[in-house]
Order: C-alpha cells, then sequence, then structure tokens
C-alpha cells in the first residue's frame, strides 16, 4: 500500500473517529444527563478531549493526524508542503466526519442521517469559532516549530476541552466537523444554514493563528534560554 493511500485512510478513520466521538458522546449525555445541560456539556467535552487525544496518538505516524482542513491547509502554506496533500486529505476528512456521524446516530438507534435543527448564526458563536480555530492553530504548529509534537495529543485534547467552555460556540474549529454535525439532530449539531458562517468563521481563525504562528515561531529562531530549560 502506498504512503499516500495509508495516509488517506489514517484522515478518514481519524476524522470518522473524531465525528463519532463528538456526537455519540453528545447523545449519551442527553440522554444519561436529561435536563442539565451544563452537565451534558461536561461529558461531551470530556469525552471528546480523552477520544480525540487518542486519535492523534494512533494516527500520528500515518498521516500526522490533521483530521482538520484548516491544520491541513496551514501546515501546506507554513512549510512549503504540496498542494496535493490538500487534494486528498481534505475530501477525506469531510467523508469521514460525515461517515463517523452516521455511524454515531446508528449506534444509538436514531435515524442514520437527520438534519440538525440546532441553529448556531448568532455572530458571538462565529466570533468564538474565530477565537478557538486561531488558539488551535497557534497550539499546534508552537509545538510543531519548538521541536514538542510529542505533545501535540495531550494538549490539543486538553485545549478543546477547555475550549466546549471558554467559547459560546462549544469550539467547532474545524470544518470537517462543522459539516458532519449536520447530519445529527441531536446534542452536538448545527442546523445546515449555519454551516457556511462557521466555516467561514473557522477560516479567519486559521489565517489569524498562522500569522501568530510566523510571527512568535519562525524556523530557525533558538528558544529563549528560559523555555529551553
Amino acid at each position: 500500500m502506498s504512503n499516500t493511500i495509508r495516509a488517506a485512510a489514517g484522515e478518514f478513520l481519524g476524522s470518522a473517529g473524531l465525528a463519532a466521538v463528538v456526537i455519540g458522546s453528545g447523545i449519551a449525555a442527553q440522554r444519561l444527563s436529561p435536563g442539565d445541560v451544563g452537565l451534558q456539556l461536561l461529558e461531551n467535552a470530556f469525552a471528546t478531549a480523552l477520544g480525540l487525544a487518542v486519535l492523534i496518538v494512533v494516527f500520528a505516524t500515518v498521516s500526522g493526524s490533521h483530521f482538520n482542513p484548516v491544520v491541513t491547509l496551514v501546515d501546506i502554506t507554513l512549510h512549503r508542503r504540496s498542494w496535493t496533500t490538500a487534494g486528498v486529505y481534505l475530501p477525506v476528512q469531510v467523508i469521514g466526519c460525515v461517515a463517523g456521524a452516521v455511524l454515531a446516530n446508528v449506534m444509538f438507534a436514531a435515524p442514520a442521517i437527520a438534519w440538525s435543527t440546532t441553529d448556531r448564526s448568532a455572530w458571538p458563536l462565529l466570533l468564538s469559532e474565530v477565537v478557538a480555530t486561531a488558539g488551535l492553530v497557534l497550539l499546534i504548529f508552537a509545538l510543531v516549530r519548538t521541536g514538542r509534537s510529542n505533545l501535540a495529543a495531550p494538549a490539543v485534547g486538553a485545549y478543546i476541552g477547555a475550549a466546549y467552555f471558554f467559547t459560546s460556540s462549544t469550539s467547532f474549529a474545524n470544518p470537517a466537523i462543522t459539516i458532519g454535525r449536520m447530519f445529527s439532530d441531536t446534542f452536538a449539531g448545527i442546523a445546515p444554514a449555519s454551516v457556511l458562517p462557521f466555516i467561514g468563521a473557522q477560516l479567519v481563525g486559521a489565517a489569524l493563528g498562522y500569522s501568530a504562528v510566523r510571527v512568535l515561531f519562525p524556523v530557525g529562531v533558538p528558544a529563549p534560554a528560559v523555555a529551553r530549560s
């Protein structure tokens, strides 16, 4: 099997796993804690943080564990990789997230495809997506550019788990999972009409995160003595 096929398979499975964790844990939270939205969010965030960390560890050596179009696009732009990577990764990330959403629905005896009715179009939610995505990009590529990629799994999992609470949007920060979530009319869903504004906000956040990485972590600049100690 070629490296390209292996990488595409890794991105598909990782993206599907991510969507299944996010949506499945959201459905479970709704059923286990009816009437307590705060507890539902805590359960959803906790499962997502752990599941994402595990998926990153599993697929890191296969595809780099992007599972997110903005991560792929920023990686290509920052490190001058071939744009053919985007042609391979982006479609399988989206298809994987849709497949994971359908799988989560079926595992909980919900309709395989049910368009979400959860409107998420308010401007504070879009601002939250800008912030969440910028922070995620800055975190990932700060680690990459300072030789600490081995910390990505726990760091990204912890960041997303925290961002469920410090952003009003619950931190989607990922166009592929945003598309996948519209296929499930459950706790983690998003109405189709809200998807494009969310993705637009995520792309703005990615651009801001990219700019911050270029300024704060230029290649070839040694870390300060305090950071090395």
